[in-house]
């Protein structure tokens, strides 16, 4: 009988696992909290971008601004001097660019170099961006944090409290850019992790784990970040560069929960990990997504 009931668990799991849109990090940066100043450069950058891609990243998600509680502060002028260099090679190679940037002004820059998507951690609270978002095809992701506007900071959001304020949230900025144009189908949410979420660990993992109930209650793509997060290196004893096994566990978790996109540093681990996950579950040893 167990052995009935565990094998209709795999069947169902099976069943529900999809291989997630992968985007890769590219933090074009004095300071990110992982690998803030290595890709700072241009030709760094790029090298770094490609190498994203051949480890299987669908997208580049570049940001020019870090976001952590440490951070320099940068302004719209200086981020769009660091992107534009690696943006114009980018999409001269063909290749799909997200900006991950909470800066109006910086928005409305990407919009116009026809990038692929718009990532913004604060959910685009800017109603005087919201024309230029309608007339925009790029799809837009559409990130809670408790923070509401600048870095990240410590807050403090028991697990119990944490999905209902996601709801709340992205029922109020969802309908404020449907309203103003933005269509439905252009939106992917992210609930935000780590301090985005509550400087208590458990809250993270509260969301991980109610992923599926995100995606019923709005019908929309979900995509999560935990990457070498906080709660994730907390949790494992591990510092950011020791992160990594960490961080393959949380996302192939996400995915089995339903995650649609994920967003990582190390795409080529999350390639592998999802293989092997498929493999397991689907009996399909084939290479490949």
């Amino acid at each position: 009988m167990t052995l009935g009931a565990n094998a209709g668990s795999l069947e169902a799991a099976a069943g529900a696992f999809r291989h997630p849109v992968v985007l890769g990090i590219l933090n074009v940066t004095r300071d990110s909290f992982s690998d803030g100043g290595r890709y700072l450069e241009a030709d760094a950058a790029l090298a770094h971008a490609r190498e994203l891609v051949r480890g299987g990243a669908h997208v580049v998600d570049i940001g020019a601004a870090a976001s952590n509680p440490n951070a320099e502060g940068v302004s719209a002028e200086e981020e769009v001097a660091r992107l534009r260099p690696v943006v114009r090679t980018l999409k001269s190679e063909r290749l799909a660019v997200s900006i991950d940037s909470f800066a109006p002004a910086v928005q409305k820059w990407a919009i116009a170099q026809n990038v692929e998507y718009l990532n913004d951690i604060h959910g685009f609270p800017a109603p005087e961006l919201y024309p230029a978002l309608a007339d925009s095809d790029a799809k837009l992701i559409v990130m809670h944090a408790v923070q509401e506007r600048g870095r990240a900071t410590s807050v403090d959001v028991p697990p119990d409290a944490i999905v209902g304020r996601i709801v709340q949230f992205f029922e109020t900025r969802l309908s404020a850019l449907e309203h103003a144009g933005v269509k439905r189908s252009r939106m992917i949410l992210d609930p935000g992790m780590g301090l985005f979420l509550s400087s208590t660990a458990e809250t993270s993992f509260e969301v991980l784990r109610r992923i599926p109930e995100l995606k019923s209650a709005f019908g929309l793509p979900v995509l999560i970040s935990v990457s070498r997060k906080s709660f994730l290196r907390r949790t494992a004893g591990r510092n950011a560069a020791d992160a990594g096994h960490a961080t393959l566990a949380a996302e192939i978790f996400a995915v089995l929960r339903g995650a649609d996109y994920i967003r990582t540093h190390d795409p080529a681990a999350l390639a592998d990990g999802l293989a092997v996950w498929a493999a397991a579950l689907t009996g399909n040893t084939t290479s490949g997504s």
